[in-house]
C-alpha cells in the first residue's frame, strides 16, 4: 500500500522520526532527554496526517489562507491528495463546500472560492516535491529538530487566532516546558539598529519579566530581540525565538552561538521547513507568529518605519495588549514607539512592572475571530504582500524567468508578471533577455 506514491512503511518512518514522545504530553517536566524515544507513529493514517503537515509548510507560504482554507476544510492528508491528483479548483470549491466545517470554510462565495483556489493551485503545484518532503524530514531528524501539530499537548493555542492563517504546523527545537511557556509569555521587539538606550531598556524589561514568570518571546534579530533573549538566560528564564527560515538555518549567523543556546535552554521554532531561507516576506509573516503566540507585546524602540511595527499591527488586530516604550523626542530609532503610542493606541509603558499589567493578574484567554490577512495587519509597507514576495525572489546577477520565480515566491504567474510591473515602474527590476533580476 502506498501514501502519496510513497510506500507505507517509508511515510511511518519518516513520520515518526519527527515525532518524540514528549510531545504528546503537556507534562512540563519532560526534558531533551525524551528525545530519544521517538512516538509510535505506527497508524498509517496519522502518519498520513503528519508527513502531509510537513509537506504542506513547504508548498504553502506562511500565512496562506487558501491552505490554510482547504486544510481546515478537508483535512491535511486529503487536501494534499487532492491537489496531487489534479483536482480542479470547482471540484476542490465543491468539496470544501460539502464539507460541513462551516464557519470560515464557508464564508466564500462559489465563485469566489473556485477563484481563490485556482490562485492556490497556480502557487503549490510548482512546489509539489516527495523529494523535498523528504528530504526536509530527514534533515529535521538528522539535527533534533521535530514536528508540533495542532491538537498536541504543546501546541501554542495562541496561534490559532490567526484563523485561515494560522500555521499548519511548526518546526521546533529545544526544550518541552518553553512551549508551555508560550502561554505565560510577552514578545519584545525593536529595531534592529538599537542605540544604547533601546539595549539598556530591553535588558531590564527582559530580566524584569522573567523575575515575575513571564517567559520572553523575541525575533532573535540583532539589536533588541538579542538582547531580549540574552537577559532572559541570563535571569535564567525561558525564552522562544521565532525564526523566518527552517529551524535548523540560525539567522542572522552572527547569532549562531545564541540561537544555539536557546534551542538548548528554550525553544526555537518555525513554520517552514528545515533547509528553507529566510525572505523579508517571511520575515513579515513570522511577526504574526510572535504577536499571536504571547499574551502581549512591548515595542522596546523602533524607528518610523521599523519592522517591529509589523509586529504591533499583528498584536493589535489580535486584540492583545499592545505597549511602547517612549524615548527622546529627538531620537529617530524611538520615532516608531512615539507613532504606536500616538496613532495604534498603544499603552505608553517605562519599566517590567508596566508592561506586566499588560497582561494583569490572569492571564487573557481571547477568542476574538480577527484573523490577520495574508498582506500583514500592519500596513506600514509602500509595497504590496506578492510585490515583496517577488522582489525577494530576484536575483542581482541571474535573470529568472516569470516561471521560475512563481515557484520560489509561491506565487501564479499572473500573479508575479503583476508585481514584476510594479517594480520595474519603481525602478528596483528589470527585464532582460533570459529574465527578471533585481537592480543592483
Amino acid at each position: 500500500m502506498t501514501l502519496f506514491g510513497l510506500e507505507e512503511a517509508t511515510v511511518i518512518e519518516l513520520a515518526g522520526a519527527v515525532r518524540p514522545s514528549a510531545m504528546a504530553s503537556a507534562d512540563a517536566s519532560a526534558d531533551a532527554s525524551a528525545w530519544g524515544a521517538v512516538a509510535a507513529e505506527t497508524d498509517a493514517p496519522r502518519a498520513g496526517d503528519v508527513f502531509a503537515r510537513a509537506a504542506w509548510t513547504g508548498i504553502a507560504e506562511p500565512g496562506d489562507g487558501a491552505a490554510g482554507l482547504l486544510v481546515q476544510a478537508l483535512g491535511a492528508a486529503p487536501a494534499l491528495t487532492a491537489v496531487l491528483d489534479l483536482w480542479t479548483p470547482g471540484r476542490l470549491a465543491a468539496a470544501v463546500a460539502e464539507s460541513g466545517s462551516g464557519g470560515e470554510a464557508g464564508a466564500e462565495g462559489a465563485d469566489d472560492l473556485t477563484a481563490l483556489l485556482e490562485q492556490g493551485l497556480q502557487r503549490w503545484r510548482p512546489r509539489l516535491s516527495s523529494a523535498e518532503v523528504i528530504r526536509s524530514l530527514q534533515q529535521a531528524a538528522r539535527g533534533t529538530t521535530r514536528l508540533l501539530l495542532p491538537g498536541d499537548g504543546l501546541w501554542p493555542a495562541g496561534v490559532d487566532d490567526l484563523g485561515l492563517h494560522a500555521p499548519l504546523a511548526l518546526w521546533w527545537r529545544g526544550v518541552p516546558g518553553a512551549l508551555l511557556a508560550l502561554s505565560n509569555s510577552i514578545a519584545l521587539v525593536g529595531a534592529r539598529a538599537a542605540s544604547g538606550y533601546g539595549e539598556h531598556v530591553a535588558m531590564e524589561a527582559s530580566a524584569g519579566l522573567v523575575d515575575r514568570g513571564f517567559a520572553i518571546v523575541s525575533g532573535a534579530a540583532y539589536g533588541i530581540d538579542g538582547m531580549a533573549h540574552r537577559a532572559a538566560l541570563a535571569s535564567s528564564g525561558m525564552t522562544v525565538a521565532f525564526l523566518a527560515g527552517g529551524a535548523d538555518r540560525y539567522y542572522p549567523s552572527g547569532h549562531d552561538e545564541l540561537l544555539g543556546r536557546i534551542a538548548t535552554l528554550g525553544a526555537v521554532i518555525s513554520e517552514l521547513p528545515c533547509g528553507a531561507a529566510p525572505t523579508k516576506w517571511r520575515f513579515l509573516q513570522r511577526n504574526r507568529l510572535i504577536a499571536a503566540s504571547s499574551a502581549a507585546t512591548v515595542v522596546l524602540e523602533a524607528g518610523w518605519r521599523s519592522g517591529s511595527l509589523n509586529t504591533a499591527g499583528h498584536a493589535s488586530a489580535l486584540g492583545r495588549p499592545l505597549g511602547a516604550v517612549p524615548g527622546p523626542v529627538t531620537s529617530p530609532t524611538s520615532a516608531g514607539c512615539h507613532r504606536l503610542i500616538r496613532e495604534y493606541d498603544a499603552v505608553c509603558v517605562t519599566n517590567a512592572a508596566e508592561m506586566a499589567e499588560l497582561v494583569g493578574e490572569r492571564m487573557l484567554q481571547l477568542t476574538l475571530d480577527l484573523p490577520a490577512g495574508e498582506g500583514g495587519a500592519a500596513g506600514f509597507g509602500g509595497r504590496t504582500s506578492e510585490q515583496i514576495r517577488v522582489f525577494d525572489a530576484l536575483s542581482t546577477r541571474s535573470p529568472r524567468t516569470v516561471n521560475d520565480l512563481a515557484r520560489r515566491a509561491g506565487l501564479s504567474a499572473a500573479a508575479v508578471q503583476g508585481s514584476l510591473g510594479a517594480l520595474d515602474l519603481e525602478g528596483v527590476a528589470h527585464e532582460r533577455e533570459t529574465g527578471w533580476v533585481r537592480a543592483g
